[in-house]
């Protein structure tokens, strides 16, 4: 009896053929691309295999954001979270909104724990976390939700400086070329700066004012005091001993300690203050007579910077050193 459907060996034989067909056209197409599958990249969780090109990236520390639209990478969503910077609910911050608004990036809902269920329906084939702060704990917390969502990078916490940072994250979205152009244009920037800026004499110390008024202090090796050291100023590098070593989060860049500490802890002569959301300012502290008998406020070395400053990225570390040459020159 004859039939119209194929034998088994024969559909076998054309399914084999299809499949090298396949396997040949994928060759012939990759042939000039030496990176077309996966990479791996390091990552605070050990190396991770990511995407040759990621599309569709979701950021989830504000820390991060502006490197990646330096790098022109591709950001579907991004946490708008910066410390100390208020911004109303899906605003972004000014440094990179106009970025985040040309992408059509989407604001990552903020709360005390990731919103997984947004995250996921952003299809990412590349998640970023870690770093510094708050959301670099959350996304340090969620790390295996998120893991089954995407690949997910965790930038070490050890990785401060902003060069390091960029250099992480151009590795981990294949974007290497113009990682020495922004370093050369801020290394002309810092010799400029270094030129004219005459740094205050005596060990410094960087103060964070924060709404609670507790006493917070950036550690010497946190961005912000590195910065200064680059420019001249002298750190007190005792803080965390003065003030008997507190606990504090792995992603944290500060130490906090009680009032009672504030004169042992807070002795250097050169105090850098920066007033986050719900802060002091330097003048409502000069008022408070706890601050008022401080040695930098005796001596009225005593400055103020924004808290863009705080954690500075590329862009933000060009216009802090804008505003201390505009201070100390």
């Amino acid at each position: 009896m004859f039939t119209n459907r194929p034998s088994g060996r024969l559909r076998a034989a054309t399914a084999m053929l299809i499949l090298a067909l396949v396997a040949v056209l994928t060759a012939c197409g990759s042939s000039d691309t030496t990176d077309a599958g996966p990479r791996e990249v390091p990552s605070a969780k050990g190396p991770i295999k990511v995407p040759a090109s990621p599309q569709r990236i979701v950021v989830l520390n504000g820390n991060l954001a502006g490197y990646l639209y330096d790098l022109e990478a591709t950001v579907v969503a991004a946490d708008p979270r910066l410390l100390g910077v208020p911004n109303k609910p899906g605003e972004f911050p000014t440094g990179w909104a106009e970025d985040a608004k040309k992408q059509g990036t989407q604001a990552v809902p903020s709360g005390e724990n990731i919103n997984l269920e947004f995250i996921a329906a952003q299809r990412p084939d590349l998640i970023i976390g870690g770093g510094q702060g708050y959301p670099a704990q959350q996304s340090v917390n969620a790390y295996d939700q998120l893991s089954a969502i995407a690949p997910t990078v965790l930038m070490p916490t050890e990785t401060t400086n902003w060069q390091d940072q960029l250099r992480f994250l151009a590795e981990t979205v294949n974007k290497l070329a113009g990682v020495d152009t922004l370093i050369a244009n801020y290394q002309a920037k810092l010799d400029e700066a270094k030129s004219k800026i005459k740094p205050a004499q005596g060990a410094t110390t960087v103060f964070q004012s924060i709404k609670s008024q507790k006493p917070t202090l950036f550690v010497p090796s946190a961005a912000l005091p590195s910065l200064l050291a680059e420019v001249g100023f002298t750190l007190d590098t005792q803080i965390e001993a003065k003030a008997g070593n507190p606990a504090k989060e792995q992603s944290a860049d500060f130490i906090g300690f009680s009032p009672e500490l504030i004169n042992t802890v807070i002795d250097a002569p050169v105090l850098f203050v920066v007033p986050l959301s719900g802060g002091r300012s330097v003048d409502e502290l000069r008022n408070d007579p706890l601050y008022a008998s401080l040695p930098s406020f005796k001596a009225n070395k005593v400055f103020e910077l924004p808290a863009t400053s705080s954690r500075p990225d590329y862009r933000t570390v060009m216009t802090t050193l804008d505003l201390l040459v505009e201070r100390f020159q």
